[in-house]
């Protein structure tokens, strides 16, 4: 028997700020402005891990191009 295991494909805007540990006003405010993207879902925000990582690698390329 085959077994199939079935991976989030969302997140949460909660669960977002628990993975950066940021947050949850903080988490919004970067879901608000665009920081991080994000696609409405009947009255809930969800968001992809790939736009969590997308953010992540932007914020820390902007820092090392101050840090230059």
């Amino acid at each position: 028997m085959t077994t199939t295991v079935i991976e989030r494909k969302w997140h949460t805007t909660a669960e977002v700020a628990e993975m950066l540990g940021f947050g949850l006003s903080k988490t919004k405010m970067l879901v608000l402005t665009g920081e991080i993207r994000s696609v409405k879902v009947g009255r809930n925000r969800r968001i992809l891990p790939a736009w969590v990582d997308e953010y992540v690698e932007r914020v820390t390329a902007d820092a090392e191009g101050c840090a230059a």
